[in-house]
């Protein structure tokens, strides 16, 4: 009787057991993949790219009725990024507009040549500080989030984790930009060789506000983030997309998409495009 009674019990011991097991494991996978992105930064820094962002406004029945595209070279000046633009629309600036934009660039490099290396420190630093900022927000995601591993798949020829993630209950952000974690539920690819995030679907689960009522995000706004490998060295932003209806104070409601793609990639101390500094003619 005594041997029946475990055997009967071992099946819901297993049920009970397993799926703990596996939300460990899940739950493993996101901690790592957090865990390792510093080397990652420090490799990104490197690199310049071509950034095209295509804003799209919609009615109430989803239909484009306005769009704008801007596309934008972003480049390393003296140890820190800017970004210039370089088109609208997919047209070249009118030569007006060209000359402004290689005016404001020349400036920025002249200003950053004579900084004092106490204040080029700084610069540097405050840019660095940014994206640290950055890793502590996504740092949060492990305890933010409850996890499942979903399923498996294949990009770009690498295995890949599919992870579910639901705001883990009563959650409480312990950094400002993670404060609306608890609002968005997702799906995460992990890259089972290196750990690094190759993609993120997230949905607005519950309204998110901004600035008290001056922005708010409305429920099922959706989102949208690609990342892919360079140079087998550095995983890179490839695009990202968003799908949202928003009101502004009180009154003003619109919806819309933000599309960005990312290309171009080139390694500073290498390959990358001649910054140009003196006057234009």
């Amino acid at each position: 009787m005594m041997l029946r009674g475990r055997l009967t019990t071992a099946p819901l011991v297993l049920a009970l057991i397993l799926p703990l097991a596996a939300a460990d494991e899940a739950r493993e996978i996101v901690r790592r993949s957090v865990n390792i992105g510093d080397e990652n930064i420090r490799a990104a820094r490197d690199y310049t790219f071509r950034e095209r962002r295509t804003g799209r406004m919609l009615n109430g029945s989803g239909a484009v009725t306005k769009t704008e595209v801007e596309t934008y070279d972003v480049t390393l000046v003296d140890g820190s990024p800017y970004r210039r633009l370089i088109s609208r629309d997919d047209k070249p600036l009118p030569s007006k507009d060209e000359r402004k934009e290689q005016e404001k660039l020349r400036k920025i490099a002249e200003a950053r040549r004579k900084e004092t290396p106490t204040e080029r420190e700084k610069r540097i630093a405050d840019w660095d500080r940014k994206r640290q900022q950055e890793r502590e927000t996504w740092r949060e995601v492990v305890d933010a989030f409850d996890f499942r591993i979903a399923g498996e798949d294949h990009r770009d020829g690498r295995a890949q984790y599919i992870l579910e993630a639901l705001p883990h209950p009563g959650y409480k952000a312990r950094t400002r930009n993670a404060g609306f974690f608890p609002k968005v539920k997702g799906r995460i690819w992990i890259d089972k060789q290196d750990y690094h995030w190759t993609r993120v679907e997230a949905e607005v689960i519950e309204t998110i506000s901004f600035g008290g009522i001056l922005l708010r995000l409305a429920k099922g706004s959706r989102l949208e983030a690609d990342q892919t490998r360079v140079n087998g060295e550095v995983w890179l932003p490839k695009r990202f997309e968003a799908e949202a209806s928003a009101r502004v104070g009180l009154v003003k409601k619109f919806r819309g998409q933000m599309e960005i793609t990312y290309s171009e990639y080139k390694k500073f101390q290498t390959d990358s495009r001649i910054v140009a500094t003196e006057p234009l003619p």
